[in-house]
């Protein structure tokens, strides 16, 4: 009974399995006999409208085996010996593709075998690199996983290998010598004027310098846009006559701090137009704290590597002053030196920290002060007592890229280098580096290996040079001279690669290498000299012969400087446009006009110039004869006793001057007369 119930069941499965199948076939007839109706519909339509077709049938691709193919051809062409992959197991059309079964399809009616095909594709990428080769494709299912996972991990391999590669180059470049690290292959000068070049600055792109001198002069180079000629694009004094002593750029490029010998720093755009100046404080004012500026001159300044709108600047007034960009007419914050003694002493120059959490500045009494910013400026935070000799300029203090140490530049001719972890004795010292200039420069490397630093020498007594130092040692690594005269400022562009060298001379120095080197001092030194366009104008010169008759010579007019001009204008009244001179006796000079006084008539009347230069006894001749004929007044009184007039003759001997004679002789001489 048991067997015939498990016959019946299993007869009842089969028959519905049947079922199942007969319509599965029933739907896809369905499906073909709507689709043939519906392309049969198109075609009547089409025909009754009176065309072919509604246009072809879009075309089925199978994006899978077309991106094999693709991949197996780029193998073939970047393979040095390629190996041909054997081929995997063709992939159906669409239309061979056999139809699913019940037991295939997912609850929601999904192809399940179709969602597998498409989670095995290839996976889509670039071309692989030369020498690769993938392994080939089996007609397992695992296999073709396999193949499809293979490109993901040899690309990660291929990544690998470029990592190792470039861990490679890494480590050639670490085992490459740190003189061949020097970018000093090649050189351009760049001729600033005739006396020292005492500050330089690149902008953080690279692409201008600018150089400020003993001469107050500042000038302003664009690499692009200069020529193999070198000559600047702008120049100007931005202090009058004052000497410029730091310029740098901006973190952002577009502003130069200004700082010069005077009190009062500015900030400039980059093409040199003013856009601010600090206030100056109150030289009358004994605490330095309660002024609102500086009341002495400057001894350098520097932007803050974090805040854009921030600067800091150091006087000879025993202050570090905290400026915003924003706000000139007062500092921010005023930090106060004092010497061991309680007394002021000068700050020579100022540096951020590279995280710009502390402010450091040597002084002239041989100290070291650090001070952090975020707490109050009462006492340092570290304090190097005996840093360099009391009584010189520390010319230059600077932090390395890692912020882990920083190094000064004494003038008692050493070059220290120190930690904050131990901040009692220096790490390294080197001796015999001659500074003559207090505002010698030192800076790190990009790779912060090696310190650079200038040398100084006295006029006819050598040639300064560029000296390179390892950081560990304090070995010198090389020396690059840089002419007889002494090497004031030095900077080495992280980006540009490049080494930038201020000469006593006059003379900026870029040092560069084809291969090393990115931009800057290369692209100007590849281009032509610009031609000058002469303009197509017929001049008339006169040809001036020398036998030329005088009634044909033209007179040329006499060259006089405009000193004489001036002074010639001066005397010619009309010229100078000189007013009537004032009455200084009876005759002549201005009188007041308008006015109906007495007194101004009389003036008037009295000023009028009437002046008679002639012969008074020639004057009074002329009217002898009109007298003789028609005496009217003096004649007629005189014919009774003097008929004829007579008139005293002219002498032609001098008459002696009687004036050291004695009366007594003159009264003698009277006497024989009678």
């Amino acid at each position: 009974m048991v067997d015939s119930d498990d016959d019946d069941l299993a007869e009842m499965r089969k028959l519905r399995e049947r079922a199942r199948e007969r319509v599965n076939i029933q739907e896809d007839l369905d499906d073909n006999s709507a689709a043939d109706a519906a392309q049969k519909q198109n075609d009547d339509m089409a025909k009754m409208m009176g065309f072919s077709g509604f246009g072809k049938k879009a075309r089925t691709f199978d994006v899978s085996a077309m991106f094999e193919q693709t991949r197996r051809t780029a193998q073939q062409i970047t393979a040095s010996k390629p190996s041909k992959p054997s081929a995997g197991p063709e992939r159906p059309k669409p239309t061979e593709k056999p139809k699913p079964t019940d037991k295939q399809r997912g609850k929601d009616g999904s192809d399940e075998s179709e969602s597998e095909d498409s989670s095995d594709s290839d996976e889509i990428g670039p071309p692989l690199p030369p020498g690769f080769s993938a392994p080939a494709a089996s007609s397992s299912s695992n296999s073709s996983s396999k193949t499809k996972q293979q490109p993901s991990q040899d690309t990660g391999d291929s990544d690998s290998d470029s990592d190792d590669d470039d861990d490679s180059g890494d480590d050639g470049q670490e085992d490459e010598s740190l003189p061949n690290r020097i970018p000093a292959s090649h050189e351009i000068v760049l001729n600033h004027g005739v006396k020292t070049v005492s500050a330089m600055s690149l902008d953080p792109s690279g692409s201008r310098l600018v150089t400020g001198g003993v001469d107050y002069d500042m000038k302003m180079w664009d690499f692009a846009a200069m020529d193999a000629s070198l000559h600047s694009f702008r120049s100007l004094q931005p202090c009058e006559s004052h000497q410029i002593k730091t310029l740098q750029y901006s973190i952002t490029g577009d502003c130069i701090l200004v700082a010069a010998a005077k009190a009062q720093a500015k900030v400039i755009d980059r093409d040199g137009f003013e856009v601010m100046e600090c206030a100056m404080g109150d030289q009358y004012i004994v605490d330095m704290a309660r002024t609102k500026g500086h009341v002495s001159t400057l001894n350098g300044a520097c932007w803050n590597p974090k805040i854009k709108e921030e600067f800091i600047t150091c006087s000879n007034d025993g202050t570090v002053r905290i400026w915003d960009f924003n706000n000139p007419k007062r500092q921010k914050d005023v930090v106060k030196f004092r010497s061991l003694q309680g007394r002021k002493t000068v700050p020579t120059c100022c540096a951020f920290s590279r995280d710009a959490k502390l402010i450091a500045a040597p002084c002239q009494d041989g100290t070291l002060q650090l001070w952090d910013v975020k707490k109050p400026f009462i006492r340092p935070t570290f304090h190097q007592k005996t840093a360099h000799a009391v009584g010189t300029d520390t010319s230059s203090i600077t932090f390395s890229y890692d912020n882990r140490v920083f190094a000064t530049r004494g003038g008692d001719d050493t070059l220290k280098l120190w930690d904050l972890r131990n901040f009692k004795r220096p790490i390294n010292v080197a001796t015999g580096l001659v500074n003559y200039f207090p505002l010698t420069d030192c800076v790190f490397s990009p790779d912060d290996k090696m310190l650079v630093t200038c040398t100084s020498v006295k006029k006819g007594a050598g040639e300064g040079k560029l000296v390179f130092l390892e950081r560990e040692t304090f070995d010198i690594v090389a020396e690059i001279p840089c002419g007889d005269s002494t090497v004031s400022r030095c900077l080495w562009h992280p980006k540009l690669n490049q080494i930038i060298v201020g000469c006593g001379n006059g003379e900026a120095k870029i040092f560069y290498d084809p291969d090393k080197s990115h931009r800057g001092a290369k692209l100007c030194v590849v281009k032509k000299k610009r031609k000058v366009k002469e303009l197509d104008i017929v001049r008339n010169e006169s040809i001036i012969t020398p036998h030329m008759l005088r009634m044909y010579r033209k007179d040329q007019p006499k060259l006089l400087t405009s000193y004489k001009q001036s002074k010639k204008d001066r005397q010619d009244p009309v010229k100078s446009r000189r007013p009537d001179l004032p009455i200084t006796s009876g005759r002549g000079g201005r009188v007041a006009a308008g006015g109906a006084s007495l007194a101004s008539y009389v003036a008037k009347v009295i000023a009028v110039d009437k002046k008679d230069d002639s012969n008074p006894r020639e004057a009074i001749l002329r009217h002898a004869k009109e007298a003789s004929s028609n005496p009217f007044w003096i004649s007629p009184a005189y014919t009774e006793t003097q008929p004829k007039a007579i008139y005293q003759e002219e002498s032609d001997e001098e008459e002696t001057d009687d004036t050291d004679v004695p009366h007594w002789a003159k009264k003698q001489k009277l006497d024989t007369d009678t």
